[in-house]
């Protein structure tokens, strides 16, 4: 995967893998996307799917079940994870009407003859659409149907452990609302799980947590009777893939599910802000990279029809004293724009104090739709009609 810290980013390249086990062998991977939201001025739902379709990409997840995108996504044939936010875990577990109006709103409406299409599953592989999040499988060998895929950002050892006794009943609730809906056929539940959920000191004698057997036994319990892969949404160094998928088999196993199918995908939202920038297109939709998916399209597309603000943007007064007061107002700027970009790695990392100060005022700039007063900072700023961007460092016209 490419480096990605370049600017913000619309789309973010996710690649995923399924193996079954024993004996441990890959079956396939495939090539998926996360469709970001994260932004202050968001491309038409309409024209990411055009995009999504002209780069002749498939499969997407989206972190939330966004009324808009499932709206796009309806009728365009291409595979479909939903996102359901942790915050979400507590009512629905401990509520099945919850659970039956979420299922309603976000998968019975959008699912159909004229649905949420969401592409069609040839084998087992389609389901590592689970990057990181609580997700819905469907019957992969069994048929060639059209399937929504649910998820849930979730990880066990994270958050200090409060989500772990709520998944399960989740699930279960979840579960039951499908079936009400006639939807368990078509979508399957699946919780992924992240490397530090077991331990070994010898791949062969992997194990689970002692203090996540209960959950992650139910789990199981739970993946098996619904026809559900194990999935594991985050590896960390594929150099050592087999080896980590050694220990989770071997750990399955214990529970006396090894044949249990393994998803393996790569997300997680955990680290901080600067997943923004990940991404193979950024948030007007323009591809960062020369970049050839393998998909039989060539290199990747760019977006078209996008309405972008004017072309003017807000400066550090050259002519201005910017020694006294100016970390106060940069300060100001990046509390309400983001200005991750100017962090270690960025790709405006190296533009220098007075740069900086440039591109944190207009990003504020641009976040307040161009208007004249956001770019005053007491007379330290300048609107100007010629393009301040240096290099690699976008300064763009662009409320991200």
């Amino acid at each position: 995967m490419a480096h990605t810290h370049y600017s913000q980013a619309l789309i973010s390249l996710i690649t995923l893998t399924l193996l079954s086990s024993p004996p441990l062998q890959m079956v396939e991977s495939a090539i998926g996307v996360n469709w970001g939201s994260v932004s202050y001025h968001r491309l038409s739902p309409s024209i990411v799917v055009d995009l999504l379709k002209h780069n002749k990409i498939q499969k997407v997840k989206l972190f939330d079940a966004d009324p808009g995108a499932l709206r796009a996504l309806m009728g365009s044939g291409i595979q479909v994870m939903v996102g359901i936010p942790n915050e979400m875990l507590s009512v629905l577990s401990s509520s099945s009407v919850a659970s039956d109006l979420w299922v309603r709103q976000n998968v019975s409406s959008y699912v159909g003859k004229y649905g949420a299409d969401i592409s069609k599953f040839r084998s087992k592989e389609e389901e590592k659409e689970v990057s990181s999040d609580l997700v819905s499988l469907d019957d992969y060998e069994e048929c060639r149907r059209y399937h929504l895929v649910l998820g849930m950002n979730l990880s066990f050892t994270s958050y200090s452990g409060q989500y772990q006794s709520l998944v399960v009943p989740a699930l279960l609730n979840l579960q039951q609302s499908l079936a009400k809906a006639n939807l368990v056929g078509y979508v399957k539940l699946v919780v992924p799980c992240n490397a530090d959920v077991y331990e070994s000191s010898l791949p062969s004698q992997g194990t689970f947590r002692p203090e996540l057997t209960d959950v992650i036994t139910q789990l199981v319990s739970f993946l098996n009777s619904n026809g559900s892969p194990f999935v594991m949404g985050r590896i960390f160094i594929p150099m050592h893939l087999m080896e980590t998928l050694t220990s989770l088999v071997a750990a399955l196993s214990k529970l006396g599910s090894g044949q249990i199918s393994i998803v393996i995908g790569a997300k997680s939202t955990l680290p901080g802000n600067f997943e923004r920038h990940w991404g193979i297109f950024s948030f007007d939709g323009q591809a960062k990279y020369q970049l050839n998916l393998g998909l039989g399209n060539g290199l990747l597309k760019n977006a078209k029809d996008v309405q972008y603000l004017p072309s003017r943007w807000c400066i550090a007064n050259p002519y201005s004293d910017l020694s006294g007061g100016m970390t106060n107002h940069l300060n100001i700027a990046c509390s309400a724009a983001d200005c991750t970009t100017l962090n270690y790695g960025g790709s405006c990392n190296a533009i220098g104090a007075k740069g900086n100060i440039s591109y944190a005022f207009n990003s504020y700039y641009q976040m307040q739709k161009q208007n004249s007063r956001s770019c005053e900072f007491d007379g330290l700023g300048l609107i100007t009609f010629l393009n301040p961007s240096i290099g690699q460092c976008r300064f763009s016209c662009w409320d991200q």
